[in-house]
């Protein structure tokens, strides 16, 4: 017998036709034997609306409030699947995050789990019960309700694997399993079998939407198997897992893209010790994230140009902070450059691959693609563009390194 977890998002979950569906997939289970605890989302677009809402009632909305809005959502999808699953004749109930209870610190609307309570549904599901916990959700220690960031529940079902010492963690979505890029952007994007915890890290922070980047890390740092399923298809899927299961055979595994980003420059800083924390500390403090970085320094060493990325939405307050930052940051001008775009390539396989910076580069220039940002890691190089070059860049830089 072995103990699953299978999470559900929002687009499986998205109307009553589809539960029954994903109530039939956890009969299909049960009847193997195994014990399963089910984590849900809300149904797709509850948790859009229930912001519009809150949005209609203050522009600055309590956010412990707001925690108790949006949890709301998981109470629906929750309860019906539970309900879709009785039907079907096997014992099932739904709990909330805080009758597990769930415990989180106080981080409203970003919490971080800390411990789940596992008694009472360890006993419901070795009695040949399906529990279906509602994700995206906890309790604080001062007894309000949390949430975990857009995406959570994919961090609930990771912590639910961790506490309940499952055999496998099931992430089943819309689509067949992780894909070398979006298919929504290139139609020859194909399914990838296995790829490491690093490599999908990566692929979620820089933009693809299978799985929440925070729950992919915690799933690596605990080094819990993750099974990434369609609720539609009965292809296998992908398996994310440690690297050292895996064997590269290319060095690139896919491509991520994300759209609306800006560049700002601050031209003729004063090269001396510091000035990098002077600039970003009140962005940073603004709760505005800085991604790419560049600094180059004059020949003479006496002043610096720093150049970095941020969402486009956050521009306008970026700029205002840095002019109100001038006096202690000292600089000539500033310029900046919106609807832009980064597309990234991906592999862990890269480490052992001399020349694919270049190859890179190379496609990009081949389709006249403009570079006008690069940030690397081990097993990543970014490069920013123009936002209506990106599917241009993300088809030519997949057939490059033949992902088609």
């Amino acid at each position: 017998m072995k103990r699953l977890v299978l999470k559900f998002g929002g687009t499986s979950v998205g109307t009553v036709e589809k539960i029954k569906k994903v109530a039939n997939i956890i009969k299909k289970r049960h009847s193997e034997g195994n014990e399963i605890i089910v984590v849900v989302s809300a149904m797709s677009g509850a948790t859009n609306e229930l912001v519009k809402k809150s949005n209609l009632i203050s522009k600055n909305f309590d956010e412990k409030e707001l925690d108790s809005l949006l949890s709301s959502g998981e109470q629906v999808s929750s309860s019906l699947l539970s309900g879709a699953i009785l039907d079907l004749g096997i014992k099932a109930r739904s709990w909330l995050g805080w009758q597990i209870p769930i415990l989180t610190n106080d981080n409203h609307n970003s919490s971080q789990i800390i411990k789940i309570k596992t008694d009472e549904i360890l006993g419901f599901i070795s009695n040949g019960g399906v529990a279906v916990i509602a994700g995206f959700q906890g309790i604080s220690m001062e007894n309000r309700i949390t949430t975990l960031g857009r995406g959570g529940s994919d961090l609930s079902a990771v912590a639910i694997a961790k506490f309940f010492q499952t055999d496998s963690c099931e992430i089943y979505t819309d689509v067949e399993g992780v894909l070398t890029t979006d298919p929504a952007i290139n139609d020859k994007a194909k399914k990838i079998d296995k790829i490491s915890y690093e490599e999908m890290l990566e692929m979620a922070s820089l933009g693809a939407k299978v799985m929440q980047p925070s729950a992919v890390q915690s799933s690596m740092i605990d080094n819990i198997p993750i099974h990434v399923r369609s609720t539609f298809s009965e292809k296998s899927g992908t398996k994310i897992i440690s690297e050292s299961e895996i064997d590269h055979k290319k060095a690139v595994t896919g491509i991520a893209y994300s759209k609306n980003n800006a560049k700002v420059s601050i031209v003729g800083v004063v090269d001396k010790p510091g000035v990098a924390a002077d600039v970003f500390e009140p962005i940073g403090k603004n709760n505005i994230n800085i991604d790419m970085v560049i600094q180059n320094t004059s020949l003479d060493g006496k002043t610096a140009n720093i150049t970095f990325t941020i969402k486009e939405e956050d521009l306008k307050k970026t700029l205002d902070l840095i002019e109100k930052n001038k006096q202690k940051i000292n600089y000539n001008k500033v310029t900046h450059d919106d609807k832009l775009a980064k597309v990234s390539i991906i592999g862990a396989g890269m480490i052992a691959s001399p020349g694919v910076t270049h190859k890179m580069f190379r496609a990009l220039a081949d389709e006249k693609i403009n570079i006008l940002a690069i940030s690397t890691s081990e097993i990543k190089i970014s490069v920013l563009v123009r936002e209506d070059l990106i599917q241009k860049a993300v088809k030519v830089l997949h057939k490059t390194f033949e992902l088609n």
